[in-house]
């Protein structure tokens, strides 16, 4: 363990809050990764300070500038995937190639939104009336709050922070408390860019106090949020009273169909990496296995067949498929829940079980639960762990009004050899991203990321439609 405070990055200096919080490895919970300070409100208000005296003139630099900047923070992130990597799954819990591919994805984000920084585009339209002209412009909303979830430390970070100062507003990042290490190694990569002092901030600490702070500061122009519903609705209310923009990214319970005409294979390769992968710990992955009746029964097999054979173990160990999970708290919740659905009467199949290993570490054996109804508790509910539920269904029609009952509406995913059924599944779910043969987490860098109903609030992330909700738009006249 380093000795060394990892200190907030405000106005251009590295700086020391009044306290420290350990940063603690859950493959090794006697590794304590290193210690980063923690803000107080005295902080805040200098960085909200700093970044509403540096807003102006950076929103007026030049593209060129910006795309400069990015580009450099792009390149660093990619030349140091391994060694950035390594250390997310060390914080964090996914294993070391999910540790690697999510720094790469961030390095890849930072350098599409160099170029989207040359790309600004603008309308040029002709005036109903004779001798005017139109203009319709983009501009930066100005000073940006950025609050983001523990579950990807870096890629999450990098879509909301590349976008932000690539369309030329000032940034506070508060990452999640509990995985500092990713966020300030990527702050620390952004202070040497060659930014302006207070046009990024780096602001560690609890909620309660930089979050709340954030929300409450009239400087504050927009707050783009990922994390839990009850926070995002304390968000909404609060910048809807006092004005603000807001972009809110919140939960999922996201359904896999499986029809009788799926490629069995394929199927329960989608749901393995859709329920299983990264722990399950992600706001995309498939937690309501819905399968068709006359392949129920042997898909069921198979996939516990395929669960059961799932590595549990240390992260940055080769042969480990499935890390731990990120916390003790989070355990708890995971372990909470299965309990929940063996007395809702789902019958249980395999897993849910607390693991041993080398190391004392949060580790969970996957859980596969089967012939569960979607209106249980545990069926409507995010997890947010290794735990899936397989719920028959009759027809397709049957299928997708399961997968449509839901309050969330981030991702859902079908696997068939039908092409009707496929398009129909298209146009029918009810969520912002659709998978079709594919899992239901994983998506690129440069589309939009966003869901409906309780999942998202606010315009998309990442891609072109990024610039939705950086920027405001400015229609202006000019008499020639």
């Amino acid at each position: 363990m380093s000795s060394a405070i990892h200190a907030n990055y405000i106005a251009g200096q590295w700086t020391e809050g009044p306290s420290q919080r350990f940063n603690i490895n859950p493959s090794d919970t006697r590794d304590q990764i290193g210690r980063y300070t923690q803000a107080d409100l005295n902080q805040v208000e200098l960085a909200l300070a700093a970044a509403h005296a540096a807003a102006p003139a950076w929103g007026l630099s030049s593209p060129q500038q910006r795309a400069d900047v990015l580009d450099k923070i792009g390149s660093e992130i990619l030349a140091r995937k391994e060694e950035l990597g390594e250390l997310l799954s060390r914080e964090e819990g996914k294993t070391r190639p999910e540790g690697i591919g999510e720094f790469a994805r961030a390095g890849a984000i930072f350098k599409f939104f160099a170029q989207e920084a040359l790309r600004l585009r603008g309308d040029k339209l002709a005036s109903v009336r004779p001798g005017l002209e139109v203009e319709v412009t983009r501009e930066p909303i100005g000073v940006v709050g950025l609050i983001t979830p523990w579950n990807f430390p870096a890629a999450i970070p990098a879509w909301k922070i590349a976008p932000a100062l690539a369309y030329g507003n000032a940034v506070l990042f508060k990452p999640a408390e509990l995985v500092p290490g990713s966020a300030w190694a990527i702050s620390e990569i952004i202070s040497r860019s060659g930014l302006p002092a207070g046009v990024f901030n780096l602001v560690m600490g609890p909620g309660s106090v930089v979050g709340q702070a954030l929300l409450n500061d009239a400087r504050i122009d927009g707050l783009s949020f990922t994390g839990s519903a009850g926070t995002g609705a304390r968000i909404a209310q609060g910048a809807v009273q006092r004005g603000a923009k807001f972009q809110l990214e919140m939960g999922g319970k996201n359904p896999c169909v499986v029809l009788d005409d799926a490629d069995l294979e394929n199927a329960v390769n989608c749901v393995l990496q859709s329920a299983f992968f990264s722990t399950g710990q992600r706001c995309t992955a498939a937690s309501r296995i819905i399968v068709q009746k006359g392949i129920y029964t042997e898909f069921l097999t198979r996939l516990t067949a395929a669960t059961q054979s799932l590595r549990v173990g240390h992260a940055l160990a080769a042969d480990t498929q499935i890390g731990p999970v990120v916390d003790e708290s989070q355990l708890a919740q995971d372990l909470r829940y299965i309990a929940m659905a063996k007395a809702e009467g789902a019958r249980h199949i395999c897993g849910g079980e607390q693991l041993k290993a080398d190391t004392p570490g949060h580790f969970l054996s996957p859980a596969l639960f089967a012939d569960c109804d979607n209106r249980m508790q545990h069926c409507q509910e995010e997890i947010f762990g290794p735990v899936a539920s397989v719920i028959p269904a009759d027809n397709y029609e049957h299928a997708l009004s399961l997968a449509n009952d839901t309050p969330f509406g981030l991702s859902s995913g079908i696997c068939t050899t039908s092409l009707k059924h496929a398009t129909h599944f298209k146009r029918h779910a009810q969520a912002g991203m659709v998978m079709v043969n594919v899992p239901t987490a994983g998506v690129d860098y440069h589309v939009p990321f966003g869901g409906r109903k309780a999942s998202s609030i606010g315009s998309r992330e990442q891609g072109t439609y990024a610039a939705e909700f950086f920027t405001t738009v400015k229609t202006s006249y000019l008499q020639a």
